[in-house]
């Protein structure tokens, strides 16, 4: 039970830090999270867990590897092809070289081959800890792309290294000639068995297809369930599991892309499954690391054979001397390539940030070697790990803003464009989740929004270039006005005895809920939570709208007609030159409702079932647009006031969608 309240516990941490960043978007999500782990254990009632190193390699890290293989981009990784080698094995070996005798030099009680497997560790870069810094100032695409292809192959290498670094440390036989010949054969091994491993799972799970099996729970779980089969088979029959879960990621990849069998409700399925999966392991790793360092430094705090102040020390060289290496290797590279890139250079070698590999690889060290004595500075080895691995992060969170600002697209027109970009972007994203979501049983209404979505991106593509971020704040502001009069129509309605009172809650919890999703704001929120409530407990007493006859259904009619035209005329009161054109929208928006409404073919409730079937594809496709503003905010693509123009869009959209369903169902 209490491993069970432990586990929950920094489950909830992984939300707080996301939270906390909101609020202070300058600090990296990891380190956030590094810092309630160590909070955490520092509280007394908080029981020490154990780390299992090689329990953390398959559950935490080939999850992320077979993930990174998987959503590989490919093509654009291609055409880097040879300067992600020479970082991901070139620089690997070149560290392992030069930096592990560094450390000895530096630290003469390490020996030489514990060093080496220090160095070997300390070199894999982590893309996870890249991406939060990256994020907030949009490193150029080319660098983020060879970044992101270093890390899926250097984890690897960087591992592999580290396990024979280790085996000569423990055992005190080291072979340049078996070394080498042991890890071709691990690591073409690993690749092959992640390979066939992989083709052998996508094969089963479309034998269960073809069976007639299409569930998406059965499906989803051999997913979950494939990169940890990939590398304990692979780690059991000798070869490496790291390449092996990432040689199989790929695979997936491949096979997705090439046959698409998957439906597309399996396809929506496990992005959104494997986001919350890799949302926590990413966030676990963190933590995990924030606990462990509490525990490392006791340790040598309390050494005496350590001066606090000289292993300190000891991580500012070791890290200068990797980013110093890296800075060389990659300027070097650079040059070959393109002269001059001396700016570029920089910043990949900031960005060379050290993380989850190198924790769990530190962790892996064992604790006595053949002869039965305790491993040689075990406990200084991960200090050291874990001091390196803060000191990249607070650098590259420091620094890379300091020396590289990124491009901020100009006033005036470029804005404009920037953000008519955007939203086709967004209507381009809801219009695919709708065609992935057609079936034959829903075609019907999937048609109809594919039909709107077509629309307004003509509608988007052909607009001038006005100012559309102001156009769409004034259209907003006009709507809330419109709708406020509505209220009041409603409300002298139901005083002069016109309508009753059933039909008043009706018209007005449509008309709070509309405000609701134009506004987002707390007390609008909370006045449509009483709203819900009033509207859930007078459910027995009264029946709901598409449930009235049509006598009943009349004087709702009306009673909207009414207040639309009261509406249009506050609009039309209030227009002038600087809202002449979001007036006018929000006028058209009316006449196109009232003119449904008033429709002799009308009738809300002629097809139920085709009205929920909308609503349900129109969901998942303004689901799917919040997900891509999201993400769009999370790489850089976008700042937050881009992010804030872009939520308006869908708000008023849904908001217009949302108040013609609850006339139309």
């Amino acid at each position: 039970m209490e491993l069970f309240l432990f586990v929950l516990l920094m489950l909830g941490l992984i939300g707080v830090s996301n939270v906390i960043n909101r609020f202070v978007p300058f600090i990296p999500v990891p380190l956030i999270q590094i810092a309630l782990g160590v909070a955490l254990a520092l509280i007394p009632s908080v029981e020490h867990v154990e780390l299992n190193p090689e329990l953390f390699l398959v559950l935490f890290i080939a999850p992320l590897l077979f993930n990174d293989g998987r959503r590989t981009p490919r093509n654009e990784l291609w055409k880097l092809r040879a300067p992600i080698l020479l970082m991901a094995l070139g620089l690997v070996l070149a560290t392992i070289i030069v930096v592990g005798p560094f450390i000895h030099w530096l630290i003469p009680d390490i020996p030489l081959a514990a060093a080496f497997a220090l160095a070997a560790i300390l070199s894999p870069t982590d893309a996870v800890a890249v991406g939060s810094i990256a994020g907030r100032i949009r490193l150029p695409h080319n660098i983020m792309r060879l970044l992101e292809g270093e890390a899926l192959m250097n984890d690897a290498s960087g591992l592999v290294a580290f396990k024979f670094a280790i085996a000569a440390a423990v055992t005190g036989v080291f072979s340049v000639g078996e070394a080498t010949l042991s890890f071709i054969l691990i690591a073409v091994g690993g690749l092959l068995a992640g390979a066939i491993l992989a083709l052998l799972l996508i094969r089963m799970r479309v034998s269960l297809q073809r069976l007639g099996m299409e569930d998406v729970t059965i499906h989803m779980l051999i997913l979950i369930m494939t990169p940890f089969l990939i590398y304990m088979i692979s780690e059991e029959i000798g070869v490496s599991g790291i390449l092996a879960v990432v040689a199989g990621g790929i695979v997936h990849a491949i096979e997705r892309d090439r046959v698409q069998s998957a439906s597309a409700e399996l396809r929506i399925v496990s992005e959104n499954t494997w986001t919350v999966i890799l949302f926590i392991l990413n966030g676990l790793v963190f933590i995990i690391l924030g606990l462990e360092v509490p525990d490392v430094v006791s340790v040598i705090v309390q050494d005496q054979a350590y001066k606090n102040g000289m292993v300190f020390g000891y991580i500012l060289l070791i890290t200068a001397a990797l980013l110093a290496l890296r800075f060389i290797w990659v300027y070097l590279l650079s040059s070959v390539r393109k002269p001059g890139k001396l700016h570029e250079s920089i910043l990949t070698a900031l960005s060379g940030v050290r993380g989850a590999i190198t924790l769990a690889g530190a962790f892996s060290i064992p604790l006595v070697i053949s002869n039965g004595t305790p491993f040689p500075q075990r406990d200084l080895i991960i200090f050291l790990s874990a001091g390196v691995i803060l000191l990249t992060l607070v650098l590259a969170s420091a620094l890379l803003p300091l020396i590289y600002k990124s491009p901020k697209v100009e006033a005036g027109i470029g804005e404009e464009i920037s953000e008519n970009i955007m939203q086709i972007r967004l209507l381009k994203a809801g219009l695919k989740t709708v065609r992935d979501n057609m079936t034959d049983e829903n075609r019907g209404a999937a048609l109809s929004i594919i039909s709107d979505y077509q629309q307004q991106l003509q509608w988007i593509s052909r607009k001038d270039q006005g100012c559309l971020a102001d156009m769409q704040r004034k259209t907003v502001e006009i709507r809330l006005q419109a709708l406020q009069s509505e209220g009041q129509t409603v409300r002298r309605w139901l005083e002069e005895g016109r309508i009753t009172e059933e039909v008043a809650q009706a018209s007005q919890f449509a008309l709070k809920q509309t405000e609701v999703i134009l506004t987002h704001r707390f007390k609008f929120l909370a006045a449509s939570i009483l709203w819900t409530i009033r509207h859930f407990f007078h459910k027995k007493k009264h029946k709901e709208i598409n449930k009235w006859t049509k006598s009943e259904l009349k004087p709702y009619k009306e009673l909207k007609i009414q207040s639309i035209n009261d509406a249009v005329e506050t609009i039309k009161r209030n227009i002038d030159d600087t809202n002449r054109g979001s007036s006018l929208m929000v006028m058209a928006h009316y006449q196109d409702f009232k003119e449904m409404i008033q429709a002799e073919s009308y009738n809300p409730t002629m097809d139920e079932e085709l009205q929920d079937q909308k609503k349900e594809l129109q969901v998942k496709a303004f689901q799917s647009e919040r997900n891509v503003i999201q993400v769009l905010y999370e790489r850089g693509d976008i700042d937050r006031s881009m992010t804030s123009k872009l939520r308006l869009f869908l708000n008023y959209r849904e908001a217009n969608v949302f108040e013609s369903e609850l006339v139309e169902t």
